[in-house]
């Protein structure tokens, strides 16, 4: 070997151990940067003198099957999230069992308040107590529906700003994918875009669960798990427009509230064949569409079980059809063609309120009765609560197929709403630990920096032993001229 190609193969492999040293700092400074990659120098033989060493680039190491299944893991924790945060939201709403002022509670306060009146039917302060306490289950149904078409709204309100970030998004890895290319081509680094690439990639999944598809120059196309072209060389476009109120009787299905638009085209959001399935838009959906809407109708059927048992035929000889009973809908009697919402109209009859211009006596004496009667007649005060102990079968099966109080029934609306809330929290935690999991694993794949130092301190005794060449060429050129 001659000293001149002594001296480039030292020079060379200074160049490599100074990038190597680069390459292995950038590792450990980034071992905790979230989509960061693992990244290696790529060396070859000089092909142009047959020895010494030349870069050939640097490697970004990662598991795509690894990558997927946390991505897998991300896009369920979101759904499940989502979830269990709507059905958390529906229990405070509703009550939970251990709660004070629960539905079927304030319905047996004024079960308790009837039968306290009825020992004292004189008594204008018991009937007073009487009508505030049939108002506390009426409040409470009402500001559970309110409570409902918020959650309706809020959902519909995130779909907005979801779909305008899934957009961006993608349009960002379009535009990624070009710069990648272009870079790459011209024989640049392109590791720190490609990071920025899977973080970018890691915001869809989170909204809509992709499979990731590599192509040529180190681009991808994304395709969504129900089977959306989300990106292929352009990116896909979603539409959808945000409602500014959103009423029991608003579905998407009736077209009065927005749908999600693929291309201009409109595309399923709910269900197993929705082309958006399993991540946190598809739960979002779920919520305005389903289980918001399901939450809506146990709550209208609560709200008619209670207007009904006071309009049973007989129960108020002063009073009968087409009069209103106790409970009304906005002052009228049920009507099955109107069903749909009750539950936020619900109100005590204004005759028997005395903020609405009522009088309480009307309770004892009948609805209908223009004068107060007999003060000590608690006949009609004992059949109201009656109606509201009696077991009776109701026109729907949501709660079951027996015959329920007025308290049962909210008991079972109570049992419903608690058991949602539980099973959704059992998923959220089994994805939460999922997750973490599968990105424990990942993380061992990525950078560990024992082994990074390790290799720097190899890249530091190469870089010693080069430069301990470059100094012994010096020394005989030295001897050299000296001769």
């Amino acid at each position: 070997m001659t000293m001149s190609t002594a001296f480039q193969n030292a020079l060379g492999g200074l160049a490599a151990a100074s990038r190597g040293a680069a390459v292995v700092s950038d590792n450990v400074a980034n071992a905790l940067t979230p989509g960061f990659a693992r990244r290696s120098l790529e060396l070859t033989t000089a092909s142009d003198t047959g020895s010494g060493v030349r870069i050939v680039g640097i490697a970004r190491h990662t598991d795509p099957v690894l990558t997927g299944n946390r991505r897998n893991a991300d896009a369920t924790l979101a759904n499940a999230q989502a979830i269990s945060e709507f059905h958390s939201g529906l229990e405070m709403l509703i009550g939970a069992p251990d709660g004070p002022d629960t539905i079927p509670g304030r319905l047996t306060s004024f079960e308790n308040s009837l039968i306290m009146a009825a020992g004292r039917p004189e008594s204008a302060t018991r009937l007073d107590q009487a009508v505030a306490d049939a108002k506390d289950p009426v409040n409470a149904i009402r500001a559970a529906s309110d409570g409902v078409q918020k959650m309706r709204a809020d959902a519909d309100r995130t779909i907005g700003q979801q779909v305008e970030r899934l957009n961006q998004t993608l349009k960002d890895i379009e535009t990624f994918n070009a710069r990648i290319q272009a870079i790459g081509n011209s024989g640049g680094d392109t590791s720190s875009l490609l990071d920025q690439r899977q973080n970018l990639i890691d915001t869809v999944n989170e909204l809509i669960p992709v499979n990731v598809v590599a192509r040529e120059n180190d681009r991808v196309s994304l395709y969504s798990d129900g089977g959306l072209i989300l990106l292929e060389g352009r990116a896909a476009d979603f539409s959808f427009a945000t409602s500014n109120q959103i009423m029991p009787h608003m579905t998407g299905a009736n077209g009065l509230l927005s749908q999600l638009e693929f291309n201009g085209k409109p595309i399923r959001t709910t269900g197993g064949d929705s082309g958006i399935r399993g991540g946190g838009l598809a739960a979002q959906f779920s919520i305005r569409d389903e289980l918001a809407i399901e939450a809506q109708s146990d709550l209208d059927a609560l709200a008619r079980d209670l207007i009904e048992r006071f309009e049973t035929a007989g129960l108020d000889p002063t009073s009968g059809p087409p009069s209103p009973g106790l409970f009304t809908d906005s002052g009228s009697r049920f009507d099955p063609t109107t069903e749909q919402g009750i539950a936020g109209r619900l109100t005590v009859n204004a005759l028997v309120d005395p903020d609405a211009g009522g009088s309480s006596w009307k309770l004892r004496s009948g609805l209908g009765a223009a004068l107060p009667g007999d003060p000590g007649d608690a006949r009609q005060l004992q059949a109201f609560s009656e109606a509201l102990s009696a077991a009776r079968p109701l026109p729907t099966s949501r709660f079951g197929t027996g015959v329920l109080s007025a308290a049962d029934v909210g008991a079972a609306l109570m049992s419903k709403t608690g058991s949602r809330a539980n099973s959704a929290a059992e998923r959220l935690a089994f994805a939460t630990a999922t997750r973490s999991e599968m990105a424990r694993i990942e993380s061992e794949q990525g950078v560990d920096t024992d082994s990074e130092l390790q290799r720097l301190m190899q890249i530091e005794q190469t870089f010693a032993a080069n430069a301990r060449i470059i100094q012994v060429v010096s020394d005989l050129m030295d001897d050299l001229l000296r001769i």
